[in-house]
């Protein structure tokens, strides 16, 4: 039987800036190779929005609010996994992988993903990158082992200067440099076209286009050592572009993201519409494997895509997706969980009083400077008025068929309270059922005080405590259903979306 190797290759804050997703000014052959050779996702969400947060997601195939890492891992921010999870990596080696990672690794505590080889490394040199890939490779095949091998690229992150994405480097003679004219990049529509943001762009391509030559260096060399036709192979991105409206928000613009993904014997150039999340990416790496995990009172809510990898069309037991947020930065508290279907799009805000918070870079980008300073009232970022950005009710709805930038929140629209209702409902069963400490009622977390309520103590069933009526007795009192946790909830009847 032929080895079973798997290459995980994951982008730094990548939308859907890419060729094969309909971007008709910029320059990435190799990925868009790799989507005519396999399976382009066009419906691939992460759970969270945030650099370490997504990652820890793909390697335990758990939501943020299950594994722990609420946050950024490194500097004061210092966020990590719960020591208790097993994840991609100790799981295959158990499995006699060789197991790696190369360039950024942004997740810890490091015994917690022991990684045989770790090669952490934060240079944009591409092909210097690519040799150290293919060196595990090597060593792999000299030793008879299949690998597991993940590659954590640093581009197209943005680098620490106001406008820049490590394009200055110095970078070995077989990557070439792809400059693009700000006047021709494709501005999005969740941002406002001013000369910031064309000019963050240009660069931002450029560091694409880069990323793009060293998915091309690995793919050759895997090719070169005969190893590609027996290699399951996923490239996808940790979360949207590091710009504001996308990077730690929820919205589509900040968690739909490229997946492609090339398996042995399964079909090219499919186009797969169903929604997959990034808890999903560890199962479907251990059923590529074989490998079969017990599961150790672990709740893994994905589930793998390898049965449904070749399908072209919509299919009825995927069309919906979770995600949640807490943290970025140690700084950015801003708890959010969303559900999304194919036509609608329901966030819940926990923390709605707070105004939004700013990542660094971000706040640094020139993009944001043109947009406070632009001559318009009122301010906006794209068609969403920045008041609105900033300051958010505690749900939101969203028709997407309608309004694809989720720009006309529909939560309070009477026309829409059936769907409210539904998705309020699933969403919970959902956070009861990962066991989302998150899930509050009376502006306190249900999970932390479920053993006073299993005691008999009683809540009011609304989320945020009414401080001009507090009390929990009376006729007009609502009180809180005790549900159990680990379940999922009653829900009403499905509208067969």
């Amino acid at each position: 039987m032929a080895p079973r190797n798997i290459l995980l290759m994951i982008a730094d804050d990548l939308g859907r800036q890419l060729g094969c997703y309909g971007n008709k000014v910029i320059r990435t052959p190799h990925l868009d190779g790799l989507a005519a050779e396999g399976v382009r996702f066009t419906n691939a969400f992460a759970s969270t929005a945030s650099c370490s947060c997504s990652r820890s997601t793909i390697y335990t195939g758990m939501h943020v609010h299950q594994n722990g890492q609420y946050g950024l891992c490194n500097g004061r921010h210092h966020f990590s996994t719960f020591e208790h999870i097993e994840t991609a990596p100790a799981l295959l080696n158990k499995e006699g992988y060789l197991t790696a990672i190369v360039g950024k690794v942004h997740v810890g505590p490091e015994h917690v993903y022991p990684w045989e080889v770790r090669e952490e490394d934060w240079s944009r040199d591409v092909a210097y990158i690519s040799d150290k890939v293919v060196n595990v490779f090597e060593r792999s095949k000299a030793e008879s082992r299949p690998f597991f091998v993940t590659v954590g690229f640093i581009d197209p992150h943005r680098d620490i200067t106001r406008a820049g994405f490590g394009n200055d480097g110095d970078f070995d003679e077989r990557v070439e440099t792809h400059k693009y004219d700000p006047s021709e990049v494709e501005v999005p529509e969740f941002l406002s076209d001013l000369p910031g943001t064309r000019q963050e762009f240009a660069n931002y391509y450029e560091s694409i286009s880069r990323m793009d030559q060293g998915v091309g260096m690995i793919l050759e060399g895997l090719k070169k050592l005969g190893l590609g036709d027996e290699t399951l192979v996923i490239f996808l991105s940790d979360n949207g572009p590091p710009f504001i409206n996308s990077k730690t928000t929820l919205y589509d613009a900040g968690v739909r993201l490229p997946l492609i993904v090339r398996s042995p014997g399964s079909a090219s150039s499919v186009v797969n519409p169903n929604l997959i999340s990034y808890v999903d990416i560890l199962p479907t790496i251990l059923d590529f494997a074989g490998a079969k995990e017990k599961n150790n009172n672990l709740e893994r809510l994905g589930r793998s895509f390898l049965p449904i990898l070749a399908s072209a069309d919509d299919l009825s037991d995927w069309d919906k997706v979770y995600g949640s947020h807490t943290f970025h930065e140690i700084t950015n508290y801003w708890p959010t969980r969303f559900v999304r279907t194919r036509r609608y799009k329901y966030h819940r805000n926990i923390a709605w009083r707070l105004d939004f918070p700013f990542a660094a870079d971000i706040y640094g980008s020139l993009t944001w400077e043109d947009i406070r300073n632009a001559e318009t009232s009122p301010k906006m970022i794209g068609n969403r008025p920045l008041k609105n950005y900033f300051f958010r009710p505690a749900e939101e709805l969203y028709d997407l068929k309608e309004d694809p930038y989720e720009v006309r929140n529909l939560a309070k629209d009477p026309a829409h309270a059936r769907v409210l209702e539904e998705l309020r409902a699933d969403l919970e069963g959902w956070q009861r059922k990962s066991r989302d400490a998150w899930l509050y009622r009376d502006g306190v977390s249900v999970l932390l005080v479920k053993h006073h309520l299993d005691a008999g103590m009683v809540m009011p069933d609304s989320w945020d405590i009414d401080v001009e009526k507090p009390g929990t007795k009376g006729p007009d009192v609502k009180l809180y259903n005790n549900v159990p946790f680990g379940e999922v909830a009653v829900q009403p009847p499905g509208l067969g979306w």
